[in-house]
């Protein structure tokens, strides 16, 4: 749970709490959304996951590859959040782009480093990876419950740069927890810094650092459509992610309101989501449970345009957060469990990285429209365009159990045409 409070708590101080304090300070709606794309390390963070996976860290790669990651990340992570909380979002604007840029560099490259850490420390079977991710998924939700939640409480007392001051200390939750941990026991050995020369070094790298997990997903059927899965599957709530905040902010809700809502009912809710999502996969496997997660969150994402309609209710706000909350719970836990029963323990880095950088594209470069599509239509009508989103996920999803359920009936006739025939072999004495 450490850990996924380590990968989650960076993620709104560069997002949606980001973006309300951009708002504050004079930005545009178009400006917030563009500036989502700052979070392109997400998106391309599969270009040096090999590195990741294979290359020692100095002096501390002793502590094991993902721990002595892990640490040298945190530490790069807290220092990059505290330069960011001595900024000016009025007039430094060059600067906080680039310190939200290193933060988002820092954080993606933990967050390979931390799946990978997950994915081998649970044995390849649905109901282990389905039990670690929603334990994963519970700590990650309440990193952003800290980001979120608590970041506005603190700002509604004290001002931003005193809120991401206190925010940096939050990598001291990921660090702690990754010296008390062990290294998860794998088969692998640093053969890549053992090869004699440069070039063989750099040829032995390639083949089996680069091209081989990427050589190895291909053999999965339809691997096409598992990356448009991935990508279009978390659509819906990605793309309202960056408005969000200022949503509340134009109904008129205080900071107070909106955290007090997030913290205590958006967590219960997320927590509730989080676990129910585990056990629902575990009951019906992953597939037909990200089909019905797939529902959820579409529907709770269409409530946004009822709240847009009736404005300053809190009663409402309070539904609709505590119900969205629970359906993205149940759905990331679906996706982040559809994601690791995909990787092969012999690359995980590499291939969670690649399948999740998928997923964040839609996040943090398709989204960055967002903002602009917020100038020109009401807030009523975004939200129903961004719930239009979850249908295209839907529709995916039951195609691939159909192709699942027909190979496997294929699979199932051949091997009782195979039984027959050796059955009949040996009545003839053939066998």
């Amino acid at each position: 749970m450490g850990l996924g409070f380590a990968s989650g708590f960076p993620f709104l101080l560069v997002f949606s709490t980001l973006s309300l304090w951009l708002k504050e300070a004079g930005w545009t709606y178009a400006a917030i959304g563009a500036f989502s794309l700052v979070k392109l390390p997400y998106a391309l963070k599969w270009l040096v996951s090999p590195f990741l996976d294979k290359v020692k860290f100095p002096l501390l790669w002793r502590m094991g590859r993902r721990r002595s990651w892990g640490l040298a990340l945190h530490w790069l992570l807290f220092v990059s959040i505290l330069a960011m909380s001595v900024l000016n979002p009025v007039t430094e604007h060059t600067l906080i782009w680039l310190c939200a840029v290193v933060i988002c560099i820092a954080s993606a490259s933990l967050d390979i480093v931390l799946d990978a850490y997950r994915v081998e420390s649970f044995a390849k079977r649905e109901e282990e990876q389905a039990a670690g991710s929603a334990v994963f998924v519970l700590g990650y939700r309440l990193g952003l419950v800290f980001s979120g939640a608590g970041a506005l409480s603190l700002a509604s007392f004290v001002s931003w740069h005193t809120v991401y001051f206190v925010m940096a200390f939050g990598a001291l939750v990921g660090f702690v927890t990754l010296l008390l941990v062990r290294e998860p026991e794998t088969k692998f050995k640093y053969t890549v810094q053992n090869a004699k020369s440069f070039h063989k070094r750099a040829v032995d790298f390639w083949k089996g650092s680069v091209l081989a997990p990427f050589k190895d997903f291909a053999k999965h059927r339809q691997w096409p459509l598992i990356l448009a899965l991935i990508f279009i599957y978390r659509m819906s709530d990605a793309y309202f992610g960056p408005m969000s905040f200022p949503f509340y902010d134009d109904m008129g809700f205080s900071k107070l309101e909106i955290a007090y809502i997030i913290k205590i009912y958006g967590m219960a809710a997320t927590i509730i989501g989080g676990l129910f999502g585990g056990i629902l996969l575990k009951k019906v496997g992953i597939l037909k449970g990200m089909y019905i997660c797939g529902f959820t969150q579409g529907l709770t994402t269409l409530m946004f345009s009822w709240q847009a309609l009736e404005g300053h209710n809190l009663w409402l706000l309070t539904l609709v957060i505590s119900l969205e909350n629970f359906s993205s719970g149940m759905a990331t836990t679906a996706l982040v469990a559809y994601i690791s029963s995909l990787c092969n323990v012999l690359y995980t880095a590499t291939q969670y990285a690649l399948l999740s950088s998928v997923m964040s594209v839609a996040r943090d470069v398709f989204a960055s429209t967002s903002g602009l599509l917020a100038e020109y239509v009401s807030w009523s009508v975004f939200f129903a365009i961004a719930a239009s989103f979850s249908i295209f996920g839907i529709a995916l999803v039951k195609y691939l159990m159909l192709s699942e359920a027909k190979q496997n009936l294929i699979e199932n006739q051949n091997k009782k045409r195979y039984d027959k025939a050796l059955k009949k072999g040996k009545s003839n004495g053939k066998i």
